[in-house]
């Protein structure tokens, strides 16, 4: 613990029980910290203790309300900065407008590049996050990004269901990394819906490559949005078969139909983690929520005692 004395831990309003669980893990208490509005809803941040000299970590999903977190962490970054913090590493479990990554149009912005540069100029000089959407993302930045995978979170789950005759299935042709990295993982093999966008958060099926036939299916994703993806994407795989059909996500974003449309669904389980915080009324009985605070801690832990981030995937 000497080690980590002037290590300080605090938290935005995104997900606060993350950050709670995340200090528990690390056997610190958060700092103490005020985030409120004022009457004309701009964004008053006070640090209550001192931060000079101190290793600070902030923890703050910049999920919905996106642009409310954002400015969240954005404000306490440059209020930790003036305060005379040592380093300051902003912890982004699930990082916002990371679908933004590229220009399909003329005249499109590419927000997560625009993110990342509002980070560095608030003074955040490093980032901890976790599948964002496309890896090419870390090439925004130019300060050092701990891209954490949420993969083996739930492989380690599903091994413990001890799943025969499983087959895992990416949504889309983008997503195949992600599927074959859960495949090697539970020793299982890949097939992949080969479908369109003509328009953002609407898909079409086109296609199944790959055996689903009697197989208990699993399909991952990086998010889970509007679920448009996985109610077709499933319905898809009882047409063609499959025996049971579970659904995996690294950020349940869930905004719009989707909770409807996964109550609807042919799915046995959706899995997801505490990248964001669910209000009481996204929970439903086919929904788990894992941790991903001893996998944020230990990553801390690294950064602070400045050992190997990437050893913890060995």
């Amino acid at each position: 613990m000497s080690s980590r004395k002037r290590l300080k831990l605090f938290s935005g309003n995104s997900n606060v029980a993350l950050a709670e669980e995340i200090a528990q893990y690390l056997g610190v208490s958060l700092g103490s910290s005020k985030v409120k509005r004022f009457s004309d809803g701009e964004i008053q941040v006070k640090i209550n203790e001192s931060v000079r000299g101190a290793d600070v970590f902030i923890i703050q999903s910049t999920s919905q309300s996106v642009n409310e977190n954002l400015m969240e962490l954005l404000i306490m970054v440059d209020a930790v900065r003036r305060a005379s913090a040592r380093r300051i590493t902003a912890v982004l479990p699930y990082y916002g407008y990371a679908r933004q990554d590229r220009k399909t149009r003329a005249r499109d912005p590419i927000t997560a590049k625009l993110v990342a540069n509002l980070l560095y100029a608030s003074g955040a000089r490093r980032v901890v996050t976790m599948d964002l959407h496309a890896g090419q993302i870390q090439g925004f930045f130019d300060i050092p990004v701990d891209h954490l995978p949420g993969v083996p979170i739930l492989a380690e789950y599903f091994l413990q269901q001890k799943l025969d005759n499983v087959v895992v299935v990416s949504p889309d042709l983008g997503g195949v990394t992600r599927a074959r990295d859960l495949a090697e993982r539970i020793g299982a093999p890949i097939a992949i819906i080969d479908k369109r966008r003509p328009e953002p958060n609407v898909a079409e099926v086109m296609n199944i490559i790959g055996n689903v036939r009697g197989k208990k299916v699993i399909m991952i994703d990086d998010i889970i949005d509007t679920a448009g993806t996985i109610n077709q994407g499933s319905r898809a795989m009882k047409e063609w078969g499959a025996e049971e059909i579970y659904v995996c996500c690294t950020h349940p974003v869930l905004s719009g139909p989707a909770i409807q449309r996964l109550a609807q669904a042919p799915v046995k389980e959706v899995l997801v983690t505490n990248t964001i915080t669910l209000a009481e009324e996204k929970m439903m009985d086919k929904l788990k929520v894992l941790s991903v605070a001893p996998l944020l801690g230990e990553a801390i832990i690294r950064i602070h005692e400045d050992l190997s981030v990437s050893k913890l995937f060995d």
